[in-house]
């Protein structure tokens, strides 16, 4: 019996776990999920997920079930617009041609469909109040230490806890970096706004020197999710660490953006609770993500934590967990050797390194894009830059929407097989 622990039960966990089921599933293997809170909850509001990662949702049949919890966007991705009027610089569309579905939801809904999907196909034994100590390798296998005094065995230790990763610093000495950014999330029922807003779609941004608001549809249209980006210099921020749940004011918002268009204001006035204060970090990608001969694999934000300024960061995850399942498909029919391992998930992170800290790069560029702070938008004026700033988000996405991820692996595959052969 082959055993998985994956420590980290968010999207990218819950993904990984149910495509290696699918690709799997004949194999004799136990997957154990240990997430370190008491139970699978996502805090936060809402997720993007662009046609790239619904593909891979189709591909392990839960598309039906993630359409029925998603916000519409009406074919748009985002529709910018200045700040001060609301008038439209350039409205995206989603492709053309290809998968064009994306699928904006509530966090906590989506996590709840995989959590649902794990149970009903038996793909792994979800535990909670698991939170990892420490990592120890004993040759054939890997011991998990928990905080609780428990400990577990694996074969394939997979780190997917997050930004503050215990796997990853068991083996990578960094910090995260401040992302330049304080963020106000909340939540807006879109029934209380419906008859003063604009624009013909509920996915919106509005674009300002030092600032953003954006806006999207979650919870079949039920509800706006709203997201205000401040630049901050770090000094200002005081004694804040990197978190989902500090409490922020109404207040605090109401002024940050005081200035916008009447379609913010109304969004702020009616937002349900006062917001959330999220300090935005990433952390640079590590260049190695699989150690202990291959008996641990990092994934998610524990290899790349990236800004969600291009909302991309979760589709990441699940990129990482099919290419994983992929990998582990080829080993479970190949030799079944430890060396096979550590060369099957080499595989997986030489397919995903270099993608993932591009999207994780452009990230951080589109958000300076967005609050006119990149190198060739920042010494004009807000008239003379959006020109500028037009051309330079018309097609940033395409790349990360089109590419086709089981062509890219079949192809490395083959590369991999033909260098090992020489």
């Amino acid at each position: 019996m082959f055993r998985i622990a994956i420590i980290g039960g968010g999207i990218g966990g819950l993904f990984t776990a149910l495509c290696i089921h699918h690709r799997a599933s004949q194999v004799q293997i136990q997957i154990d999920i240990y997430e370190q809170a008491p139970e699978y909850k996502e805090i936060g509001a809402g997720v993007g997920i662009g046609p790239n990662a619904v593909e891979l949702i189709r591909k392990i049949g839960l598309l039906d079930e993630t359409k029925r919890i998603a916000g519409d966007r009406s074919g748009i991705w985002l529709s910018f617009r200045r700040y001060d009027t609301g008038e439209e610089v350039l409205t995206v569309n989603t492709p053309k041609e290809g998968n064009t579905t994306q699928l904006p939801m509530h966090r906590a809904e989506f996590l709840e469909v995989l959590v649902q999907a794990v149970r009903r196909r038996g793909a792994a034994v979800l535990h909670t109040d698991k939170r990892c100590r420490g990592l120890e390798d004993r040759g054939n296998e890997m011991v998990v230490s928990f905080e609780d005094g428990t400990s577990a065995t694996a074969n394939l230790v997979i780190g997917a806890d997050g930004i503050h990763s215990a796997v990853r610093s068991h083996y990578v000495r960094d910090t995260a970096q401040y992302g330049g950014m304080v963020v106000y999330r909340g939540l807006c029922d879109i029934e209380k706004i419906k008859d003063k807003w604009p624009i013909s779609t509920y996915a919106a941004l509005f674009m300002a020197p030092g600032r953003h608001f954006l806006t999207f549809p979650i919870s079949s249209n039920r509800i706006l999710n709203v997201v205000g980006f401040v630049s901050t210099p770090f000094e200002k921020l005081g004694d804040v660490r990197e978190s989902w749940t500090l409490a922020g004011e109404r207040k605090e918002i109401e002024e940050e953006f005081k200035e916008f268009a009447p379609a913010v204001q109304e969004v702020i006035q009616n937002m349900d609770t006062n917001p959330l204060k999220w300090i935005l970090f990433d952390r640079k990608s590590s260049p190695q993500w699989i150690f202990a001969k291959g008996k641990v694999a990092l994934l998610g934000d524990a290899a790349h934590a990236m800004c969600p300024h291009q909302g991309a960061g979760a589709g990441q995850a699940m990129e990482d967990g099919y290419i994983i399942g992929r990998a582990l498909q080829d080993f479970f029919h190949g030799s079944g050797t430890q060396s096979f391992l550590e060369q099957s998930l080499s595989l997986y992170h030489s397919i995903r390194y270099s993608r993932s800290q591009r999207v994780q790069t452009t990230s951080r560029e589109a958000g300076d894009l967005y609050e006119m702070k990149a190198e060739n938008v920042k010494d004009r004026t807000y008239d003379e830059g959006l020109p500028i700033v037009k051309s330079m988000i018309e097609d940033r996405m395409s790349w990360i929407w089109s590419e086709d991820i089981d062509k890219v692996y079949e192809q490395a595959r083959q590369e991999q097989r033909a260098y090992a052969s020489l």
